[in-house]
């Protein structure tokens, strides 16, 4: 028995013994990091369908603002606490933010909800990116180049579960436990997030290649600099600048996906708690076909072909939906390559873009990565959010498309 079981773990994860302790522990840390968003993200969907493209945009905006705010507080703290610290901090703030979304949830009038499902799409659009940039964060800081090649996909397996278990847990309880009463889960799991970090080891021995970097007596140590360094550095290195151009091209591209996704669910899906059961539903969809591609492919494939053919693989994918789309548009169409476009993101795209921070400072693993997975990012968002419209005005769009939603969407979903 125990021959199988190393057998099939050998296939799934090349693991050296020394590394099993840190990779259980991050494949769990992982997890719950995305199970906690997960439960979070069929509600901000719900939101953004719900307000209608020509509100969208403007909460769009309101992200980006968000997102500069936000990335200025992480880099003071960073500057000042060892991760140890800076880390939990991060996402006991977040928690506090949920308590407060749950009160106001709960006992503002219903004139009052739309605001608060305004600032609540808002606040999940900054939450979801800096609780996974946090977490891949502290990867690069553990792991060297040559561990992320071979642990990375499956740390990102945990990941993907997680978020299957998460949106599972929303599409069956939010009917009847309320939207409200799903942000109490999300922060429950968030605190376990918090607690991963104390169970690492305090120092990591140095060595051979697979074992993990000697840092000892700088790990812990409060990283300093400037509140703006991580900007700066970002600007100033044409490493870091291609990366910032292939994220904020993925995210253009994404947005104008989304937006189109929007604009059918809402024409197509008038109860809003049927729609928020639909995009859990289809966030389950997307991890499924993440994990199986994560377990049989993604570590291969960064090994075989390394980290360029890899990221090359996602352009690629687009080019080709994209095209497929301009040439038979059609909804079913355009349910098929979100769900693709998502998943290979996911399964392949993220965790090669995360080797590629392994090389880095200390302070730009946390700072300029930090900016450029947050504000970059949504700066991309952003430029998508204004191009829908004027894409929409030009009659570019794909509003036109028939909505036929009942031969493809979930049982008992309309």
């Amino acid at each position: 028995m125990s021959g199988v079981l190393s057998t099939l773990r050998a296939r799934a994860v090349d693991v050296k013994s020394d590394e099993r302790r840190a990779l259980g522990l991050a494949f769990v840390f992982h997890f719950i990091v995305l199970g906690s968003y997960y439960v979070l993200r069929p509600i901000r969907d719900e939101i953004g369908a719900a307000g209608g493209l020509e509100n969208l945009s403007w909460m769009f905006t309101a992200t980006l603002v968000a997102m500069l705010i936000a990335n200025t507080l992480f880099a003071a703290i960073v500057a000042r606490f060892s991760r140890r610290l800076f880390i939990p901090i991060a996402y006991r703030f977040f928690i506090l933010n949920l308590a407060l979304f749950f009160v106001l949830m709960r006992t503002l009038p219903a004139g009052q909800q739309i605001w608060v499902g305004r600032a609540f799409f808002v606040w999940v659009s900054v939450f979801n990116l800096f609780v996974v940039t946090v977490f891949w964060a502290f990867m690069t800081d553990i792991f060297n180049t040559e561990q992320a090649k071979r642990l990375f996909g499956f740390i990102s397996v945990g990941g993907t579960l997680g978020a299957i278990v998460g949106g599972s847990l929303t599409a069956s309880l939010v009917q009847r436990l309320g939207t409200a009463n799903l942000l109490i889960i999300s922060a429950l799991l968030l605190e376990g997030a918090a607690w991963c970090v104390r169970f690492f080891p305090a120092q990591f021995k140095g060595g051979h290649a697979g074992a993990f970097r000697d840092e000892t007596g700088n790990a812990e140590r409060p990283i300093g600099g400037t509140l703006w360094s991580g900007i700066t550095h970002a600007i100033r290195s044409p490493y870091l600048l291609g990366i910032c151009a292939f994220m904020l091209l993925h995210a253009v591209t994404a947005t104008l996906v989304y937006f189109q996704q929007a604009d059918i669910t809402r024409a197509a899906i008038t109860d809003r708690t049927a729609r928020t059961a639909f995009f859990a539903h289809l966030d389950i969809w997307v991890n499924v076909l993440t994990v199986v591609v994560q377990i049989s492919l993604t570590g291969r494939l960064l090994k075989w072909l390394g980290v360029g053919l890899t990221l090359a693989m996602l352009p690629a994918i687009s080019f080709v939906g994209f095209l497929a789309i301009g040439l038979m548009p059609g909804l079913g169409l355009l349910a098929f390559f979100q769900v693709l476009r998502r998943a290979m993101n996911y399964a392949l795209s993220r965790p090669a873009r995360e080797v590629l921070f392994t090389v880095l400072r200390r302070e730009d693993k946390y700072k300029a990565k930090s900016f450029m997975d947050t504000f970059v990012y949504r700066a991309g968002d952003q430029i998508g959010a204004w191009s829908y419209p004027l894409l929409t005005w030009l009659g570019l769009g794909l509003t036109g498309i028939p909505l036929s939603p009942r031969h493809w969407l979930p049982d008992g979903v309309l």
